[in-house]
């Protein structure tokens, strides 16, 4: 639960914005008591700009759990995902650009329209929150090959 409080400050803020009559800047300087930021960009984590898909929203939150030794298989995503590391560590593998390790309480926007494969390499549960913004009839991730 305490990995989740920000989140929730987060929902909280964007719950209570609506109802104020003050501008963007009053809002945020209202509020920002209440926020503590873990994450704000404008790029993934290959540093490749965040683009939404065409279409209806749909915004989709799922736990997922890749047991230990395991991983996810190669596959991408053409919507963005926002990520928390809940338990455990994941290592992901984007081929030529490299592997990148996140710990509980990390963050990150994955990588968009680039192949990858997320692994639990220790020998405890890995948890991590995904938030994707994606749109109907768009699938949130896609089987794909190892890049070269």
């Amino acid at each position: 639960m305490k990995h989740l409080l920000p989140s929730l400050a987060l929902v909280a803020f964007a719950t209570l914005a609506p109802f104020s009559t003050g501008t963007v800047a009053e809002e945020s300087q209202a509020y920002a008591h209440l926020l503590t930021p873990i994450l704000a960009t404008g790029t993934d984590v290959l540093g490749q700009p965040i683009v939404y898909p065409q279409g209806t929203p749909h915004v989709t939150i799922v736990v997922v759990e890749i047991a230990p030794g395991k991983d996810t298989g190669w596959h991408m995503h053409s919507v963005p995902l926002v990520s928390r590391v809940l338990e455990g560590e994941v290592t992901i593998d984007y081929g030529s650009k490299g592997i990148k390790t996140f710990k509980a309480g990390e963050m990150l926007v994955e990588a968009m329209n680039w192949p990858h494969n997320g692994m639990n390499k220790s020998d405890q549960p890995l948890k991590i929150l995904a938030v994707y913004f994606g749109a109907e009839g768009v699938a949130n991730a896609e089987t794909a090959a190892a890049p070269k």
